[in-house]
C-alpha cells in the first residue's frame, strides 16, 4: 500500500492505463475500498481519497464545508492527472465527486476524467436530509451510533469502544453537518459523461432523484440500479467497478492550468 496525503493506494500500479478515484460516505474512509483493487483490470490503479478526520488524518482539522472538502480532494488529486481517471463517489462522496469534477473543468483539467461515477445520491439541487437523519450533528454519541447502525453503514465495530468514539465520531458529526448544508451553486453542464448507481431497496433516494443526474452533464448520462439498500456496493464491488470502467476509452492526456 502506497500513501500520499489524503490518497490511500492500496496496490500500486506504475504503468497504469487509467486510475479509478474512489470517494467515501459520510463517516467512510479511505479503506471501504481496500478490496477494490482485487477486482480491477490488472492496468487500473485504485486510489482512494483519505478526508481529514480519519485513520492516517485523524489528527487533521475538519473542513468548513464541503466547498473547502471540495477544493482539498481536487488539490489531491492533481497529480493523479497524468493518466486518464474515472471519478466514483458513493453518497457524501458523489456531491463531492461533482464539485470536484466542476473545479477541474472550470481549470481546464477535466479532460483527463473519463467519467464521473455518482452512487447513492440525488442529483445537485435535489439533495436533502435522508429520512430520520435531519438533526446528525447534534445527537449525542450513542443516538448518533444507532443512526448508522440503522442505515445500514459497514465497519462500525469501533464505536462500540468508547474511547474510539471520542476520536471518530466528530468527524462523522461534521461529516453530516456539511453535507445536509450543502446547496449546490450554479454551473454550467459537465462536460464528462456521468453514471449514476443506486440501490433498488434504497430508503433515502427515490430513483427519479437519481436519474436527475442527467440534468448536470452535456456528455453521455448512464442510470444502473442493483439489489440493496443505501450499502448495496458493499455487496457488489464487482458490478460497481464493472459500470464504473464500462467502455472506458484511455484519449489524450490532461491539459493543466
Amino acid at each position: 500500500m502506497a500513501t500520499r496525503r489524503g490518497v490511500r493506494v492500496f496496490r500500486r500500479v506504475p504503468a497504469c492505463r487509467l486510475r479509478l478515484i474512489c470517494l467515501p460516505h459520510a463517516g467512510g474512509a479511505a479503506s471501504y475500498f481496500r478490496t477494490w483493487s482485487e477486482r480491477l483490470p490488472d492496468d487500473v490503479e485504485l486510489c482512494a481519497i483519505q478526508y481529514p478526520g480519519r485513520e492516517n488524518r485523524v489528527d487533521d482539522p475538519l473542513p468548513a464545508d464541503l466547498g473547502a472538502l471540495a477544493d482539498e480532494v481536487t488539490d489531491a488529486i492533481r497529480g493523479l492527472l497524468d493518466r486518464p481517471v474515472v471519478i466514483l463517489g458513493h453518497s457524501m462522496g458523489a456531491l463531492v465527486g461533482y464539485e470536484v469534477t466542476g473545479r477541474l473543468t472550470a481549470c481546464g483539467e477535466h479532460r483527463a476524467v473519463r467519467r464521473l461515477v455518482v452512487s447513492g445520491s440525488a442529483a445537485p439541487g435535489r439533495t436533502r436530509a435522508f429520512r430520520g437523519q435531519q438533526d446528525a450533528g447534534s445527537r449525542s454519541d450513542d443516538d448518533l451510533v444507532l443512526m448508522l447502525e440503522k442505515s445500514g453503514a459497514q465497519g462500525l465495530a469501533l464505536l462500540d469502544d468508547p474511547g474510539m468514539r471520542s476520536v471518530l465520531l466528530p468527524a462523522i458529526r461534521n461529516d453530516y453537518r456539511i453535507v445536509q448544508a450543502y446547496a449546490a451553486e450554479p454551473r454550467g453542464a459537465l462536460d464528462v459523461e456521468i453514471t449514476a448507481l443506486s440501490g433498488l431497496a434504497d430508503p433515502f433516494i427515490r430513483p427519479d432523484e437519481v436519474r436527475a443526474w442527467s440534468s448536470v452533464t452535456s456528455g453521455r448520462f448512464r442510470y444502473r440500479s442493483f439489489p440493496g439498500g443505501h450499502f448495496y456496493l458493499t455487496h457488489r464491488e464487482e458490478d460497481v467497478v464493472r459500470a464504473a470502467l464500462e467502455a472506458i476509452g484511455t484519449g489524450d492526456s490532461h491539459a493543466s492550468c
